[in-house]
């Protein structure tokens, strides 16, 4: 009698490919919506964490099918492999965020300078959802950032406030930050109103003249700053998942000098993962290029 060998079929690794690859799926298309589409962070925080918990139920399944390969030579080997793979990029990435969360303090806005840091234009403000964040910084959490990144400082270079702006116009254009809001730019703008005009050019001389108005009252207007402040408030995403971060540079010229300094603030969320830091000296590092051979001490 000829004796047929069967050879066992392994259920857990074919399901545990399924449930990986529905992972993969699911982080791949949040991260596609959020990034390029109208998904907000909070959401894409929610189907992100769903398609990690998906994928660590393939985990286990995985390994019992590539136990069954080891022990009876059951078939589905190369599927448990693949859910393993699946698996692992949804699972990374809120490995390396849960790590970021506890390892780092929970800081949503960052300064160069904690003393006085630069004031919003327009004060950011989303929805925050299922995200709860403090409503203000505290002078504790700027100690706290002092003391997880002391080497986030501003710059200061020896030259003309025009020249520095030229030079975070490009730092921001590099670093792949949009500006939204300028105020104080006047400063930097020439004057043509005050340059007198040529002698063939004089200004006519009106038919009638200006009705002479009364004088303003006091504008109660909050002033963003110092009177000679330089403010730009921008925008920036990270490159892959896109997270939003809100900024503001300011500019301040002192004799001869003009400082800059920057804050950056996560605009979901009480923790911006260390985020907020990276792309601050990312702009700074830009900017001590572009403006190489000018800087101060």
């Amino acid at each position: 009698m000829t004796v047929r060998f069967v050879r066992p079929v392994s259920h857990s690794a074919y399901a545990a490919r399924r449930l990986g690859l529905s992972a993969l799926v699911l982080f791949a298309i949040a991260t596609l919506a959020h990034r390029f589409g109208p998904l907000t962070t909070p959401d894409f925080l929610s189907l992100t964490f769903l398609a990690a918990a998906i994928a660590a139920v393939s985990v286990p399944l995985s390994l019992i099918g590539l136990t069954r390969l080891w022990q009876v030579g059951a078939e589905g080997g190369v599927a448990a492999a693949k859910g393993l793979f699946y698996a692992a990029v949804p699972l990374g990435v809120v490995a390396a965020g849960t790590l970021s969360y506890y390892t780092l303090p929970p800081l949503f806005d960052i300064s160069t300078d904690i003393a006085d840091p630069p004031t919003w234009i327009a004060e950011p403000n989303a929805k925050q959802q299922w995200l709860s964040r403090p409503a203000t910084t505290t002078p504790a959490d700027r100690r706290a950032q002092f003391a997880a990144y002391p080497g986030l400082t501003g710059r200061r270079y020896e030259g003309a406030l025009d020249r520095v702006y030229e030079g975070v116009q490009k730092a921001m254009l590099s670093a792949r930050i949009s500006v939204t809001r300028r105020e104080g730019v006047e400063l930097i703008a020439p004057d043509i109103a005050e340059r007198p005009a040529p002698e063939d050019e004089q200004a006519p001389v009106p038919d009638l003249a200006p009705i002479p108005l009364p004088r303003p009252e006091p504008s109660l207007t909050t002033v963003f700053g110092n009177a000679g402040d330089v403010l730009l408030q921008g925008e920036a995403r990270t490159l892959v998942l896109g997270l939003r971060f809100d900024l503001v540079i300011r500019l301040r010229e002192d004799a001869e000098t003009t400082s800059v300094d920057i804050r950056v603030a996560s605009r979901y969320g009480p923790h911006d993962l260390g985020v907020g830091e990276a792309i601050a000296e990312d702009f700074l590092d830009r900017l001590d290029t572009e403006l190489l051979g000018i800087a101060g001490n």
